[in-house]
């Protein structure tokens, strides 16, 4: 069993620090946790800020452009999003992109996915919210075809939600089998709060 001694990042907004300094800023917290012993930084994968954080007006940065910035600023901590909503993105070109932060990284990115529950984000940014059951059924289909993405050469898959034909995903990650993949989720509503780890 692999336990991770994490810090997490919930928020864009430091007193003081403007716009054009926000990743400078978060860059200096992930290496001040690196030099501290941490083993994992993350992101949250969130379009608008979310409640109980700050108002949904406060910055937020895009999590995976983030990451790839983080990667440079740092060594040896490993880096992931906590976690993505599987509505966000097709689950083939979030495999390619957590596979292009592994390589980025030399080989220590995480990769994290849950059902999403943002509805305000949907709403503004247009994307389909359906009902939770449904979205579980799409974080199902989407592990499988991540985990794919991860391991074979030229996956397919046919589910009800996602489809890929000899899908490639070149280069490889760096890790063998891909990055470790947490799956979050919280009670039955769907809401990513309490986190897994399950290897790939």
């Amino acid at each position: 069993m692999t336990v991770w001694f994490g810090y997490h990042m919930p928020t864009f907004t430091f007193p003081g620090v403007r716009s054009d300094g926000l990743f400078d800023h978060a860059a200096t917290l992930a290496k001040a946790a690196e030099d501290a012993g941490f083993s994992l930084v993350t992101v949250m994968d969130h379009f608008y800020q979310i409640p109980g954080v700050g108002p949904e007006t406060e910055p937020m940065l895009e999590a995976y452009s983030a990451l790839a910035g983080l990667s440079q600023r740092t060594s040896r901590v490993r880096l992931g999003a906590l976690v993505s909503g599987v509505t966000y993105r097709n689950p083939a070109l979030l495999a390619k992109t957590v596979t292009t932060l592994d390589v980025l990284s030399e080989g220590r990115a995480v990769m994290g996915i849950g059902a999403a529950w943002n509805e305000s984000e949907h709403e503004g940014y247009g994307f389909e919210f359906p009902r939770v059951g449904d979205r579980m059924d799409r974080l199902d289909e989407a592990l499988t075809i991540i985990r794919a993405m991860f391991s074979e050469d030229r996956p397919s898959f046919d589910g009800r939600h996602y489809q890929i034909r000899d899908a490639l995903n070149v280069p490889r990650p760096v890790q063998a089998g891909g990055p470790r993949i947490i799956v979050g989720g919280e009670g039955n509503n769907g809401r990513c709060g309490s986190r897994r780890s399950t290897p790939t």
